[in-house]
């Protein structure tokens, strides 16, 4: 029993729920269920979007608002870091007032694992390879766990490869890291604990994807995927984005995170985003905007920049349209909730596919923020906004011969 409970009681791990998700490109894969406090994961689940907060967990103010942030933004499950006692007094107050499951990542001291779990942690993130005679803490761990009706994460990154396989395989190839992977599952299965999911990150986006496609074929273990050391916001949204989408359209992965050198929210939004394109969360606000070229005749990027910025708060499930010439424009503009035209120093103002106005071009921004505010404030009112909307995200629409 958690000596600090939070306020909303965890199912216990592995429970049926009916909710399920498929991909439209490819059947999921079926791995087993495990619960991460009220969130599913694994068993065709939807797919979860994790991320980890930067603060100081032991500051337990600047640790919840960023929480608050990160839900907001979309995220599902968040994961706080336990390195020093201060930290791990920090998680019962941290727990109990998180709108969203916590997972405590421990790393070194085995006694952080206990103390997490009584603090009505969600799940841990434990890994093996690096905590003090886990060959006999192990067994108290996943009874621990057990008990208190909670998961773990375990699993490896390339740059916590055990030395051994290391040598054995040459580096961390997939070979090597998958080894480590069932390595450490058959710790927690020989004492009979299958409440687990398994990550092997990797920085190389064709290492990592090769690594889980590997691991995906040895076992029905719930996979949550993430590319390490992925570096700065654009980099590190490439890389994971095409990691991410090379193994979910073939059906592989239960939860993500995308590690971004960049302010958590923002490897929530482009978690959240990557599973909306990819067909597997509803389709929520977008704003489709063609590339500035030649032909465009209205300054396209400061358009879109300036339509952006001033719906940055709608989360209502609508798409506008921004187009800067008469080749596309009017057929994408119609295509969309809301849209716009331009050219000849005008723009033609389309409502599901309707012109409804023609106006300046210094006076298209103001007519779009307005329009699209007066849709959102009336899908509200009807309840068409899910709790979990996200904001915009512009998304480039290339002209034939680009």
């Amino acid at each position: 029993m958690s000596l600090n409970p939070v306020e909303k009681p965890f199912r216990k791990t592995g429970d049926p729920v009916a909710l399920t998700s498929e991909s439209p490109l490819h059947p999921r894969r079926k791995s087993r269920r495990i619960m991460v406090g009220p969130v599913p994961v694994g068993g065709g689940a939807p797919i979860s979007v994790q991320s980890m907060t930067n603060t100081l967990t032991a500051n337990v103010g600047a640790t919840l608002q960023q929480i608050a942030e990160l839900t907001a933004a979309g995220c599902d499950i968040v994961r706080v870091a336990v390195p020093s006692q201060d930290d791990a007094d920090a998680l019962p107050e941290i727990c109990k007032k998180s709108p969203i499951p916590v997972i405590a990542d421990i790393h070194f001291q085995s006694k952080y694992v206990f103390q997490a779990i009584d603090a009505g942690c969600a799940a841990v993130r434990v890994n093996p390879g690096n905590i003090r005679k886990f060959d006999e803490v192990g067994p108290s761990i996943c009874k621990a766990a057990t008990d208190a009706g909670i998961s773990l994460r375990i699993g490896v990154n390339a740059g916590s490869l055990d030395k051994e396989l290391y040598a054995k395989y040459g580096g961390p190839t997939p070979e090597a890291l998958v080894a480590s992977a069932l390595k450490e599952a058959h710790m927690f299965e020989d004492v009979g604990f299958h409440d687990f999911k398994i990550s092997v990150k990797h920085h190389d986006v064709i290492t990592m994807v090769e690594t889980y496609r590997l691991l995906a074929s040895k076992g029905d273990w719930p996979l949550h995927l993430g590319v390490t050391e992925a570096g700065p916001a654009w980099q590190g949204t490439i890389k994971s984005c095409l990691a991410f989408g090379a193994l979910l359209a073939e059906g592989i992965g239960d939860t993500i995170r995308v590690s971004l050198s960049a302010p958590p929210v923002e490897e929530v939004k482009v978690g959240c985003k990557l599973l909306e394109y990819m067909g597997l969360r509803p389709r929520k606000f977008d704003i489709i905007s063609c590339p500035s070229c030649g032909r465009a005749q209205v300054d396209v990027i400061q358009l879109a920049s300036a339509v952006t910025e001033g719906l940055k708060d709608i989360t209502a499930p609508i798409r506008v349209a921004v187009m800067g010439c008469i080749v596309n424009g009017p057929g994408e503009a119609r295509e969309a909730d809301l849209g716009v035209a331009s050219g000849n120093g005008k723009g033609q103002i389309f409502i599901k596919g309707k012109v409804i106005k023609t106006v300046p071009e210094d006076q298209i921004v103001d007519t779009l923020l307005t329009i699209a505010n007066d849709i959102a404030s009336q899908m509200e009112a009807e309840g068409k906004v899910p709790a979990n909307a996200t904001g915009p995200v512009v998304v480039p629409i290339q002209h034939p011969g680009h």
